[in-house]
């Protein structure tokens, strides 16, 4: 008579910091998609278990932390998320101390650690550097700024200035604003006044909603140019039309084969960076599941180490990802991308001047 064997399964923990529309079933989803395209051998099921926390800025460390001690407690082999870069440099230490290894895929290269794993959705070094090199590539001399006022915007300025020093393109005024900012009329006046032939805006978002609606109200007509924060348009249709025209950094490519791939399976997966990155996380983190020969947070931590040069969906052609022993962040190459919003729809952008 034969006998079964009730076989647990892979636990895996989502931490979301910020509410999620749909409750976080586009993320989930492209998270299973991405598990079960890396199967070969595992023996067993992944189960997810997500807790929702509302941290930075709106909400507070505490429950961030209070978040992850949850999944932590419940025996998850490893936890994807946060998403901003302020809540992931909550998390960081708590990650090491319980020795739970960890994916954010914010933008903040200091958020990795031993425990902590990076998928960089943005990034807070490079995105000024390839924003001030699209600036003096179109022979814009000058810059006005806006920044959040804030440890991720923060971090953006100042590699921002470094980086126009380098392209020689001079910021001739800068503003720090609050991140919940909703009126911005005066900042913008003051910035206008500069004289400035473009304008720049560096942190998580909410902020560019305001400021697009006070230039629009200044009838303020320069280049405008943007960190990842624009990604918000895929969600906020209602805000695209103040970004129109406006350039921006993204992660998705409309040339990338892989990602053109996941669009034949999964159209909605593969509709913005998010579903995206979370496909790609899912591969990395099924391909550990495959290569641990010990289903454990400390077997599954060296396993994902071992995952090396996979080609991403995220990215421009020729991106891949991978992690090694001194070496957390997943992405490689080309993976930023230049894209604008023109007719409420984001398109890749094409330099045309030459």
């Amino acid at each position: 008579m034969a006998s079964s064997v009730e076989v647990s399964p892979a636990l895996v923990g989502v931490l979301y910091d910020f509410p999620q529309p749909d409750g976080g079933a586009l993320f989930e989803d492209a998270l299973r998609l991405g598990l079960e395209a890396s199967r070969r051998s595992f023996d067993r099921g992944v189960e997810l278990l997500s807790v929702h926390g509302r941290g930075l800025p709106s909400g507070t460390a505490h429950e961030i932390g209070r978040g992850f001690g949850q999944l932590a407690e419940a025996g998850v082999l490893a936890v994807l998320g946060p998403s901003i870069s302020d809540n992931a440099l909550v998390v960081q230490p708590l990650a090491d101390a319980l020795a739970v290894p960890c994916i954010n895929y914010s933008g903040g290269e200091r958020t990795r650690s031993h425990w902590m794993f990076h998928y960089q959705v943005g990034s807070l070094q490079e995105e000024p550097m390839v924003l001030a090199g699209h600036l003096a590539g179109r022979g814009l001399k000058s810059v006005a700024l806006a920044h959040d006022r804030s440890a991720v915007g923060r971090l953006y300025a100042e590699a921002f200035s470094e980086a126009c020093a380098s392209e020689g393109v001079e910021i001739s005024s800068s503003a720090a604003v609050s991140p919940l900012a909703e009126d911005l009329a005066p900042m913008v006046q003051r910035l206008r006044s500069s004289g400035a032939e473009s304008l720049c805006y560096l942190g998580l978002g909410v902020a560019a909603r305001a400021l697009a609606l006070a230039v629009a109200d200044e009838k303020w007509d320069v280049p405008v140019v943007a960190n990842s924060a624009l990604m918000f348009g895929y969600g906020r249709k209602d805000w695209r039309a103040g970004w129109e025209g406006w350039v921006y950094v993204d992660t998705v490519s409309d040339r990338n084969a892989e990602r053109a791939a996941l669009r034949e399976r999964a159209p909605r997966t593969a509709a913005g960076p998010i579903g995206v990155a979370a496909y790609d996380m899912g591969r990395m983190l099924g391909e550990a599941f495959e290569r641990t020969s010990h289903l454990t947070r400390g077997g599954v931590h060296e396993a994902l180490e071992s995952v090396k040069a996979m080609p991403a969906a995220s990215g421009s052609p020729g991106t891949v990802m991978g992690f090694g022993p001194w070496d957390h962040g997943a992405l490689k190459g080309p993976y930023l991308v230049l894209r604008t919003w023109r007719g409420g729809r984001t398109v890749e952008y094409v330099d045309t001047s030459g």
